[in-house]
């Protein structure tokens, strides 16, 4: 089943992401490379692809996990978390429909 990993970043968090990227880009990319991955990437802070100095407000990953608990552990040990990019995460099951 698909799940909706949904981070919210902490206040000026583009230093930590900077910091930790390399090892989050990886484990998504191992998730990429096991075709269990749907969808990854971050929520700019402006309105922009390409938000400079303003970063980012959160993240949204969509993966494919055997179960709620497994989803649950690996958004536990993603490097930001570890970094202190996020304040907040969740967790949902996601039913992919379209496209």
């Amino acid at each position: 089943m698909f799940y909706a990993i949904i981070s919210e970043d902490v206040a000026d968090s583009l230093p930590l992401r900077t910091s930790a990227r390399p090892q989050h880009i990886a484990r998504l990319k191992q998730l990429r490379d096991e075709g269990r991955l749907k969808l990854a990437g971050p929520h700019p802070a402006i309105d922009s692809n390409d938000p400079g100095a303003n970063g980012f407000t959160g993240s949204l990953v969509v993966a494919e996990f055997d179960n709620l608990a497994a989803a649950q552990a690996w958004a536990d040990t993603d490097p930001y978390v570890d970094a202190g990019v996020y304040a907040n995460v969740v967790v949902k099951p996601f039913k992919y429909v379209l496209p």
